[in-house]
């Protein structure tokens, strides 16, 4: 497969289907599990207060609301809700956006049986806070110095936080929750899945923070350049705290059945890291193979219809 590029590096790192899909996780750190399940249980205890406002009463047959909910280190999350104008709510979904952040809904997604929660993670888009830049190239370095503090875990307790909202809303989907997550959300969503059992299924496309160390080596554009460039001067304090924010690695501990969309060309998130996230996932596992991410090609359209019939198959059992 040739992909019209011109980039300095090769997006597909030379990496063939089957090599990609023998890629194991990186040894991890001893302290992983009670890192994160502490930061879950207090996550747990919080009241998210959701709050929400009618926009739109009729919008692609969604009724769209204003959201905002506490999260941890009382900081506010905004975003959006929909409904659907009609019908019963059966299920529902929490929905992460890529490292760009988010300017409104997906309205295109087929789950017309469901409330859709759109969450903008702290510092992006209508989250974003006055000591964070909303710049990917520095949101993804905000006290990447301290573990307890870096930022991708508040937006992993966001996603909790989420749920708990969501719970708040709709007590009976209780049992009947999905997550989506592209780029940066599907980083952040299998981070957050390990812990977070009142997820039922998941679906991550093109995730990031897969396999911290070859993310660092692999050659790539946007937040990961960033990480690569601040681990260049800071090498073993960085490595330090990214072990503990291993896709791959919280990947082990997902129990739930999980569907995967998997570049086999990407220069901003590398298709190792992608696939270290879905070789580790333990459980039921579904896998679809895009041409490319975070670049376009002429099959693009295509693949994206045809990744959300899969999905909307996938995620029927919610119901």
């Amino acid at each position: 497969m040739d992909i019209v590029n011109d980039y300095p590096f090769d997006p597909s790192y030379g990496y063939s289907l089957a090599q990609l899909l023998a890629i194991t996780a990186p040894k991890e750190p001893k302290k992983f599990d009670s890192f994160w399940q502490s930061r879950y249980q207090e996550a747990l205890k919080l009241a998210p207060k959701p709050e929400i406002k009618l926009i739109h009463n009729d919008k692609f047959g969604w009724r769209v609301f204003s959201l905002c909910y506490s999260s941890t280190d009382n900081v506010i999350i905004r975003g959006w809700l929909l409904v659907p104008t009609t019908g019963v709510i059966k299920r529902g979904f929490i929905i992460g956006h890529g490292y760009g952040g988010r300017d409104e809904p997906d309205y295109h997604l087929p789950f017309k049986d469901a409330a859709l929660l759109f969450p903008c993670f702290r510092g992006l888009a209508l989250s974003a806070q006055p000591a964070v830049s909303t710049e990917p190239y520095w949101h993804v370095l905000h006290n990447i110095n301290q573990k307890e503090a870096y930022i991708l875990g508040g937006c992993v307790e966001d996603v909790w936080l989420a749920v708990s909202a969501m719970l708040t809303l709709f007590p009976h989907t209780a049992g009947h929750l999905g997550y989506l997550g592209i780029s940066f959300g599907g980083g952040i969503g299998a981070l957050a899945l390990a812990s977070e059992l009142r997820i039922s299924k998941g679906h991550f496309n093109v995730p990031s923070f897969g396999h911290q160390p070859l993310r660092l080596r692999l050659p790539s554009n946007g937040s990961a350049r960033s990480v690569q460039n601040f681990y260049g001067s800071h090498k073993k304090m960085t490595l330090e705290v990214l072990r503990y924010y291993d896709a791959a690695l919280a990947a082990k501990r997902i129990g739930q059945p999980i569907h995967c969309a998997l570049a086999l060309f990407d220069p901003c998130v590398a298709p190792p890291g992608q696939f270290a996230i879905y070789n580790a996932l333990p459980g039921e596992k579904q896998l679809f193979i895009l041409e490319a991410g975070h670049h376009s090609y002429p099959n693009q359209a295509q693949q994206e219809t045809e990744l959300l019939a899969e999905l909307d198959t996938f995620f029927t059992s919610l119901s």
